[in-house]
């Protein structure tokens, strides 16, 4: 319930400073003076301030937002054997990788996991669940966090906030302009916005966002394989296929929280329901075989 309430009022922020920013730039209309023709300059900054505005606003509190929502303990003075491996694993690849060094965070949970994310390269963060370090050995450890450092080398997380920040721009702005079509053309409404405008609009928002998510999930799928390959370079080939083979074994755990789940080691299993296009991880399987491949 926690969870849910901060990620309700996390959302709730986001959206009330992008609409006060929209108001600060005048641009909080996106009709003309008269009220019936489209203000496309207007409508294309109302587009980006909210698209771009809250996958940015995201990214900069992306580590705040996964210590709470996972419940994650930053290490900063190790008091055991296995905090004291975990940092310094971290640190030297991380030098390896030219990084600045991560934040190391353990969370509470029986889901074999890891992820790492951040606003920048110098400013990350990795974390690992109690129940990856109960269930893997320590060169398979070892693998998952070459493969987190390597999301934070290439940059990941700050790309994927830009593509989303893209596709939400026109997703928010085709809507309106369908919307705007319908409520003129077909129902005649001559000024103002009728209910066709908001009803076509909110339709086309949720099929739009569907392609646009396709998108999003193609390039997190891509990622997922160059992070395999970074992290085979740091902790060994042999190493990372061993961690994806063991992840295998262990699928079908409770997986991140939806808000991470594209930054974890592991996906899940493949849901029917979604379908291959909408899933932020290739299967393990066909990740095994690229890293075999080379």
């Amino acid at each position: 319930m926690k969870r849910v309430v901060l990620f309700i009022a996390t959302n709730l922020a986001v959206i009330l400073v992008l609409s006060i920013t929209l108001r600060i730039l005048g641009v909080d209309r996106i009709l003309d003076e008269q009220g019936s023709g489209l203000n496309f300059n207007s409508l294309l900054i109302f587009s980006a301030v909210f698209g771009f505005g809250g996958a940015l606003i995201s990214l900069l509190i992306s580590k705040w937002t996964a210590k709470r929502f996972t419940g994650a303990q930053v290490i900063t003075e190790p008091r055991t054997a296995q905090e004291r491996w975990l940092v310094s694993t971290v640190k030297r690849q991380a030098e390896m990788a030219g990084i600045g060094m991560p934040e190391v965070a353990i969370y509470q949970s029986s889901d074999v996991n890891a992820f790492a994310t951040g606003a920048s390269r110098n400013n990350a963060l990795v974390a690992v669940s109690t129940g990856l370090l109960q269930s893997m050995r320590q060169e398979e450890t070892e693998a998952v966090l070459g493969h987190e450092v390597s999301h934070v080398a290439n940059g990941d997380m700050i790309t994927l906030a830009l593509i989303q920040g893209v596709v939400n721009t026109f997703v928010i702005f085709l809507s309106r302009v369908i919307g705007y079509l319908v409520d003129r053309v077909i129902l005649k409404n001559e000024r103002g916005h009728g209910i066709g405008f908001w009803v076509t609009t909110i339709v086309a928002e949720l099929t739009l966002g569907i392609l646009a998510s396709m998108i999003t999930m193609w390039f997190s799928r891509q990622r997922e394989f160059r992070a395999d390959e970074g992290g085979a370079k740091l902790a060994g080939r042999g190493n990372m296929v061993a961690a994806l083979q063991r992840l295998h074994q262990l699928s079908g755990q409770a997986p991140l929280p939806d808000q991470l789940a594209a930054f974890g080691i592991s996906g899940g299993t493949v849901k029917r329901i979604l379908g291959r296009l909408l899933l932020t991880h290739p299967p393990l399987e066909e990740r095994i075989q690229a890293l075999k491949a080379k």
